[in-house]
């Protein structure tokens, strides 16, 4: 019997030394004296990296950026051809429209929405107002200039042909 007591009482003294190791040794783990180790952060799923940190907060931003832009399309006409068209005015404040006509060019078809106004010129309709925004050249020393794929377009507005994929834009310069 004496040696069954021993034995029980060899294995709780083994346990409980067991035991004050782990949590000696998990003290010494929390400890940050690694001085390269990155900051953390403890989040609800636990603990974090600092740099993980911002990534995850720069991907939400991304996100939200994204579900702003989509929120702000605004979608105008009907027709089977589709293009998107972005207005930046002054201050690169932008607008993104997503077009749906059955005209054959850009200027056709944003006269008809009535999203552009102008005149006609030597070189064809000269863009006075995009959305109700005025810029005359010889009034204030801005006009709208026409993009094609963010390349300033070789040919103008009414004589641009719809086309495909391609993207199209109105920003007022000095």
């Amino acid at each position: 019997m004496q040696m069954k007591f021993t034995k029980k009482l060899q294995s709780l003294i083994l346990c409980m030394m067991l035991i004050a190791a782990m949590a000696l040794f998990t003290t010494g783990c929390n400890d940050n004296t690694d001085k390269d180790a990155a900051p953390k952060e403890q989040t609800e799923e636990g603990v974090q990296t600092k740099e993980a940190a911002d990534e995850d907060e720069a991907a939400g931003k991304k996100a939200s950026e994204a579900e702003d832009a989509q929120s702000n399309l605004q979608v105008l006409g009907e027709g089977s051809t589709v293009f998107e068209l972005s207005v930046a005015d002054k201050e690169g404040a932008e607008t993104k429209y997503e077009i749906h006509t059955d005209k054959k060019t850009v200027g056709e078809a944003l006269l008809e929405l009535e999203l552009i106004d102008g005149e006609e010129g030597e070189y064809g309709l000269y863009v006075k107002s995009v959305g109700g925004v005025t810029a005359d050249y010889d009034v204030d020393g801005v006009y709208w200039a026409f993009y094609v794929n963010d390349e300033y377009a070789q040919t103008g507005v009414d004589s641009t042909e719809i086309k495909e994929g391609e993207s199209y834009s109105l920003r007022m310069e000095e």
